[in-house]
């Protein structure tokens, strides 16, 4: 039988176990955080297309690589909101600007953290706090509810804190809403709260907190063809105008919008159809 003092050690540590490692960052060039346990889970091949991929976002694409590039060497950078309609390259934005980027720089590394997560960003911050390498955090599809108070650890690592973040990185978040909430939900606390203003400025205040706001907004019919065009090329995918066109459109009609993951969507289907691997 085990000695009843190791037994009660175990449990403590199981309760509270020691902090995380920090792992070998020259492993991999993109990392997802996980917490209980916390860890750094290295990712042998991110998920994203070439940045000259993107198109009809070229204002958005241009301001966050030059962001991007300031940061990775070493000057002083925004953290960014993307937001607007769906569909539209938010995400692939942000994975394709840190491929480009890290290309020149081999020290920028990318840091995915589920929403689900962020009340654990403390403990990933201070993972990355003493590293040399130069980090973006990544927070995809950000939005919070009216009883969500994860945002409270959000705004901390922004703007607040004792802390603040790390000079070493830099978060950039996607939502389809400019300030992280349904705006039923603002005009809500404006006609219930004790102090309407107040309740909703605490809130919005997050949005505040990211210094470049980049809107994606939905793309016309010649942005969509191009988008297809522009794959069906990088990939070797032979198909005449008329063909892709008259396809593409009537693919858009059965999704019942127009975007660039509908676009993309067409694209895998059509390439399918000719034999022609993605990877």
């Amino acid at each position: 039988m085990s000695d009843p003092l190791d037994r009660i050690a175990d449990a403590l540590e199981r309760l509270s176990p020691p902090p995380a490692k920090a792992p070998d960052f020259t492993a991999a060039t993109a990392f997802v955080w996980h917490a209980d346990p916390d860890r750094l889970e290295p990712i042998a091949k991110v998920n994203r297309v070439a940045v000259e991929l993107l198109v009809g976002i070229d204002r958005s694409r241009d301001t966050l690589l030059a962001n991007t590039r300031r940061f990775a060497a070493g000057m002083p950078a925004n953290n960014a909101l993307l937001w607007g309609a769906r569909g539209m390259g938010k995400s692939s934005l942000v994975k394709a600007i840190h491929g480009a980027v890290q290309a020149e720089y081999n020290a920028l590394k990318m840091i995915e953290i589920q929403r689900e997560d962020l009340p654990s960003i403390g403990r990933c911050l201070a993972l990355l706090r003493e590293a040399p390498e130069r980090f973006v955090l990544f927070c995809d599809d950000l939005s919070f509810s009216h009883d969500d108070a994860h945002y409270k650890s959000l705004k901390a690592v922004l703007d607040g804190g004792i802390e603040g973040r790390p000079d070493n990185v830099v978060l950039y978040a996607t939502s389809n809403r400019r300030h992280l909430m349904p705006r039923d939900m603002i005009e809500n606390e404006r006609s219930t709260a004790i102090s309407p203003a107040e309740a909703v400025e605490e809130k919005v205040s997050l949005s505040d907190r990211f210094g470049l706001w980049l809107g994606f907004h939905p793309c016309d019919q010649d942005e969509y063809l191009a988008m297809i065009r522009g794959y069906c090329d990088a990939f070797g995918v032979v198909i005449s105008d008329e063909t892709l066109r008259a396809e593409a459109i009537e693919w858009q009609a059965t999704r019942g919008s127009r975007s660039g993951r509908v676009a993309w969507q067409y694209f895998t289907d059509l390439a399918g159809r000719r034999g022609v691997t993605l990877s």
